[in-house]
């Protein structure tokens, strides 16, 4: 999807502006005056097959990132409200920004009996950055001196012809990574960053086993972690159909499951979930049908949860389609960006539930800025939009008869929203455009991934820890872990350095909001608006709430 720049303000300014439109805390049953309930019973959530095996670095989508942050636990965590929390860190120190040294608790183990040791994030760390382990979250690593030279790539033409980037590392370890003794930890970065700790409660950075770096994807299928919850058992994870995971009865930290387990059951499609839970056939789910969106409150009166969280919606361009390229395609980019009515469908399709964008990141993030210059490319305007357009067909003509296709995943309740926006292509800039839908999301990453996507596709970005560079550096800085598009900008990724070298956060936040200036000239994704977790559940569990970045707290959730 993952210590401390939550800002409480414009946190309850995000949430009172939801309200305003519909959205804000709902209803909560099973609050601290209600019986424990059943501490064994196993719960059952709505889920999708993740994209990947299940190696903490290699995960960085939705549906495998809520199974791998049950299964793992990291030097830190996160509250509720995005506050940073240690778990396996005793401590971690600095004098100057750049030198740290990290503590790791003592008498901690894995499930399967061994113990958690410095060594344990080392080998992982240095396994994730090594480029030949092809980890999709390595670039969560590149603060750490040496990282270049572990992640290094050269050129090879492949069969088809292509120019391809291949592993070409030259060295196996980073050099600012020091084991120092058994539970102590040496970091060196290339250069000062007085918010690195923030990272470390993100996936990415949790310890393995030594069993993981044998055989990374026999561990993947059966993964052995250290967290609240464990496997149920080998063939626990059956493909297209569901992870089970019960409690791990030695966890001692800040998680604690009041469940005897979660199996996460795999839907296509919302709908079906929704009258499971409906029949209380299932417990609960965080994926509504949109046509619900207009009526879940009075279907779960006293079920039911809305929730804005660090969180945002947009429509990615691959950087590779030629109609979106150069001059023309920059004029393309911001006519369909204007002829997209975000007012009508956060109303009429959310039912109020979203709040239209009016940047790259989330109002729930410490240093948001709603007045971006350039942002107005984001305002509804049709008359300018279609203007656009035909500036760009002046100079280069959009090919006759071409459909705009909109990428969307099926299970995630998007088909209506992609809908109304191809409608809007098709009244306001008069070109046909239709939705691409398919089954999973993990389809889509894959063609994103691969660059084989023939049009936009529907995205957005579930903070993995609370700063305004986790919504641009890893989706938008050149060759990051979740760039599928392909964006590079010199200029851009200079500001995102200048940022986090920055000595105070105001000044980082600087930074970063003048590289969205950039991003607002590019327009390499198209922000659509901020999201907010809706949530019902059956009659059978209660005490289920989501934290800070959308993830629910399934840790918490009782059964009765």
């Amino acid at each position: 999807m993952r210590f401390s720049r939550t800002s409480t303000a414009l946190g309850l300014l995000a949430v009172a502006a939801l309200a305003l439109t519909g959205c804000g805390g709902g209803a909560s049953t099973g609050g601290s005056g209600q019986a424990a309930g059943d501490p064994n019973k196993i719960i059952t959530a709505y889920s999708n097959e993740p994209q990947h095996p299940l190696m903490p670095a290699n995960t960085n989508e939705v549906y495998g990132g809520r199974v791998v942050e049950l299964l793992f636990e990291g030097l830190t965590s996160y509250d509720a409200s995005g506050k940073t929390v240690n778990e396996l860190a005793d401590s971690i120190d600095t004098t100057d920004g750049q030198n740290y040294t990290i503590k790791v608790k003592k008498g901690t183990k894995f499930t399967n009996g061994e113990e958690v040791t410095a060594k344990s994030f080392v080998d992982a760390w240095n396994f994730a950055a090594l480029s030949t382990n092809a980890q999709a979250s390595s670039s969560f690593f590149e603060s750490i001196e040496g990282y270049d030279a572990v992640s290094a790539t050269k050129k090879e033409t492949g069969a088809d012809g292509k120019s391809n980037d291949v592993p070409a590392p030259t060295a196996q370890t980073m050099s600012g990574l020091v084991l120092k003794d058994d539970y102590t930890i040496s970091v060196k970065l290339s250069q000062p960053e007085a918010d690195w700790p923030q990272r470390l409660g993100y996936s990415a950075f949790m310890p393995l086993p030594a069993e993981a770096l044998k055989d990374p994807k026999a561990f993947g299928e059966n993964p052995i972690g250290n967290g609240p919850y464990k496997m149920a058992a080998k063939g626990a994870w059956q493909h297209d159909s569901q992870i089970a995971l019960v409690k791990n009865a030695d966890y001692q930290g800040e998680r604690t499951a009041k469940n005897g387990g979660v199996t996460f059951k795999f839907y296509t499609d919302p709908a079906p979930a929704y009258t499971d839970i409906q029949a209380n056939n299932l417990d609960v789910t965080d994926v509504l049908p949109t046509n619900a969106l207009k009526t879940y409150t009075t279907d779960f009166p006293d079920h039911n949860l809305n929730k804005a969280y660090a969180g945002n919606a947009t429509l990615n361009i691959p950087n590779y389609l030629p109609e979106f390229q150069g001059e023309a395609g920059k004029l393309r980019r911001q006519a369909i960006s204007m002829a997209i009515n975000r007012d009508e469908i956060t109303k009429v399709v959310f039912s109020g539930t979203r709040i239209p964008a009016k940047d790259f990141t989330s109002p729930s993030i410490d240093g948001y800025n709603d007045n971006v210059p350039g942002s107005d490319v984001l305002k509804f305007d049709a008359a300018k939009a279609k203007d656009l357009w035909a500036k760009a067909n002046a100079m280069s003509p959009w090919p006759a008869g071409k459909v705009l296709q909109l990428a969307y995943n099926t299970d995630g309740g998007n088909k209506e929203w992609i809908d109304a926006v191809a409608n809007n292509l098709k009244n306001n800039l008069g070109i046909q455009a239709e939705g691409q839908p398919f089954a999973k999301f993990a389809e889509i990453l894959n063609l994103r991934k691969a660059k084989t996507l023939p049009g936009f596709t529907r995205a957005g970005w579930q903070a993995d820890y609370p700063s305004l560079f986790n919504f641009l550096g890893p989706v938008l800085q050149t060759g990051a872990s979740a760039n599928y598009e392909g964006y590079s900008n010199p200029a851009f990724d200079k500001l995102l350095q200048e940022g986090l070298a920055s000595k105070t956060t105001a000044d980082a936040n600087q930074k970063f909001t003048q590289a969205q200036e950039i991003l607002f000239q590019d327009l390499p994704n198209l922000p659509l608006w901020y999201q907010a977790r809706q949530v019902v559940w059956s009659q059978n569990v209660s005490n289920v709430d989501s934290g800070w970045n959308g993830d629910l707290l399934y840790y918490n959730i009782t059964a009765k």
